[in-house]
């Protein structure tokens, strides 16, 4: 395929992964970032940094934003210096931040009145894919906006699927991260539970990735829980904030309201910048 300008707004602990893997893969990339020392990574591997979102938008045919909330989003691309107020007509624009439905279907509306494509993207996966250029990548939009982006995302994950109309993808990822968090909780649970029984725990993490219960984040998680520290792959702030805005999207059912007040306990008891998997570390102070 030939080379397209690439930007991208949002050098987190994902961002700077996934950006980089599209670098790699030989396209001019332009990135913008508030905190203009995040750039530095990218840069020195040949990244150009822009000051202004609005230089970014004259600059790359193709913008990538992904940061942290529903307020971030809407600032970058309608607030005062917003994408959407120099982005010219034609454009694309791929929004990989996981928010409610609600926004990256108004940012749609903004951008179909302009006359500039839209896809909510957000990626299921963590540091390691997005390092990897493993993630799944979820996608509500227009289909030939798809196919337009599908280039470039089999540059940055192992498989990407076309979900529906605008904020289809970001419906899905409120869903996978509820069962994110449910894995999370039952695997601190049972692992809490086993030790007051007296079971070692790691005989206990043998016993579920050695068996059908293992899965891919029991086994991601293992190491953490033994050694009882949880930097932050996912910070546990996160996750919360996605399990309250899957409740505003009316998820109520037996087991999410109490995960979501679980993870809402963990974030207030000053736990949102550990690991997701920090969790354990609430449950056993509060169920002891």
């Amino acid at each position: 395929m030939d080379k397209i300008n690439v930007g991208w707004v949002g050098l987190g602990n994902m961002g700077i992964p996934i950006a980089g893997n599209l670098l790699k893969a030989g396209n001019p990339l332009f990135v913008y970032n508030r905190t203009a020392e995040k750039n530095r990574t990218l840069v020195e591997k040949g990244a150009e940094a822009v000051k202004s979102p609005e230089q970014l938008a004259s600059q790359a045919d193709i913008i990538f934003t992904m940061v942290s909330d529903d307020q971030a989003v809407i600032d970058v691309y309608l607030g005062d210096h917003g994408i959407l107020n120099h982005v010219q007509k034609g454009k694309l624009l791929i929004d990989m931040s996981t928010v409610s439905p609600d926004t990256s279907r108004l940012i749609a509306k903004n951008c179909n009145e302009k006359g500039v494509g839209f896809l909510d993207a957000p990626v299921s996966g963590s540091v390691k894919p997005a390092q990897d250029a493993t993630l799944i990548i979820l996608v509500g939009g227009k289909s030939d906006d798809y196919n337009k982006a599908k280039p470039l995302f089999d540059q940055i994950g192992k498989l990407s699927i076309h979900l529906g109309d605008h904020g289809a993808g970001s419906s899905a990822k409120l869903a996978i991260n509820y069962l994110l968090g449910l894995n999370l909780q039952g695997l601190a649970e049972t692992i809490l539970f086993a030790r007051r029984q007296g079971i070692e725990t790691k005989d206990m993490l043998t016993i579920i990735n050695e068996g059908a219960c293992g899965n891919g984040i029991t086994k991601m998680k293992s190491q953490s829980i033994l050694n009882q520290s949880f930097p932050a792959a996912f910070a546990l702030k996160h996750l919360a904030k996605d399990l309250r805005l899957a409740k505003e999207q009316g998820m109520s059912y037996p087991l999410s309201d109490p995960l979501n007040q679980t993870f809402q306990n963990a974030l207030q008891n000053g736990l949102g910048e550990e690991d997701v998997m920090a969790v354990i570390k609430y449950l056993e102070i509060n169920n002891s």
